[in-house]
């Protein structure tokens, strides 16, 4: 009996084990998995370090070419994550004739001397970049799109937003202000109410996206779910409130109960997410109408 007993627990303390071993990837990483980028491309050099745009692009593309460009930015709390997690979204477009890049960035390493700053920095360089290599890319440079999960959410707003967070030495000539934002449970928030102002600092107010809604911001579609507890809904809803008051065009997907990242884990949802978000671009002349 005692041997039994011991076997059992055993076999019980082993399972959690056995269970994230046999755990299956999201749809999106089984999608990333099959997928590879065209190019990569360096944007910045920090250093010794380097940063690459992925690059997808359709088939018979041509540099003289002047395509609408979706860029997608990557998540994981600006400390984890990789430019593969987006190459879905970027292939997505690809197909539809745009040129698709997933954006690689410095990740946010206290012990490093490496900020959420940091961070915002790089997503602006990629785009001012990008438009001002609009010609070798076969892009047009009025026509970007950016896009972003999580934190990588909070990076493409800040494309738009932090006009003071800039690297050093670049050319503030060229903007890095997107044509239209996709936004997926993003960090909107970064008070205690919401997300990241641990990791920022006592300058967390500075780049939160909510505090700094103004007139212009780009046309932006937003997917939020009400149960997330990382990126509380209640940011998204502020933002999209206040984007709406300021003349602003929003659009505020609503998954009821969705916890953070739900259309990531999900087939059915993560092909809506596309579906709407194809709908909305093609509203505002960055995709061919479906």
């Amino acid at each position: 009996m005692t041997r039994l007993f011991l076997l059992l627990t055993l076999v019980a303390l082993a399972l959690p084990s056995l269970n994230a071993q046999t755990k299956k990837p999201d749809p999106v990483d089984e999608l990333a998995a099959k997928l590879a980028p065209s190019r990569t491309v360096v944007y910045k050099k920090v250093g010794d370090r380097e940063l690459a745009l992925h690059v997808f692009e359709p088939e018979g593309h041509k540099a003289t070419d002047t395509r609408p460009c979706f860029v997608s930015i990557h998540g994981g709390g600006w400390t984890g994550g990789n430019p593969q997690r987006m190459y879905p979204f970027a292939a997505h477009y690809m197909k539809q004739g745009l040129v698709g890049i997933s954006v690689q960035y410095r990740l946010h390493q206290a012990k490093a001397g490496l900020t959420v700053f940091d961070c915002v920095k790089d997503a602006r360089s990629a785009i001012r970049y990008l438009r001002a290599h609009a010609q070798e890319f076969g892009i047009d440079p009025q026509k970007i799109i950016v896009s972003g999960g999580s934190a990588g959410g909070h990076l493409a707003v800040a494309t738009a937003l932090f006009d003071g967070v800039n690297e050093e030495g670049e050319d503030l000539s060229v903007s890095p202000r997107p044509n239209a934002l996709v936004l997926l449970f993003p960090v909107i928030d970064c008070s205690k109410e919401g997300y990241g102002q641990a990791k920022i600092g006592d300058r967390w107010h500075e780049i939160s996206p909510v505090h700094h809604v103004r007139a212009g911001v780009p046309p932006t579609l937003t997917f939020h779910g009400t149960g997330d507890t990382v990126t509380p809904f209640a940011g998204a809803k502020a933002f999209h409130e206040s984007m709406q008051k300021l003349g602003n065009r929003s659009e505020l997907v609503v998954n009821e109960g969705g916890v953070h990242g739900y259309l990531m884990r999900d087939r059915t949802l993560l092909d809506d997410t596309l579906a709407r978000s194809d709908a909305f671009l093609a509203s505002l002349g960055l995709l061919p109408k479906p």
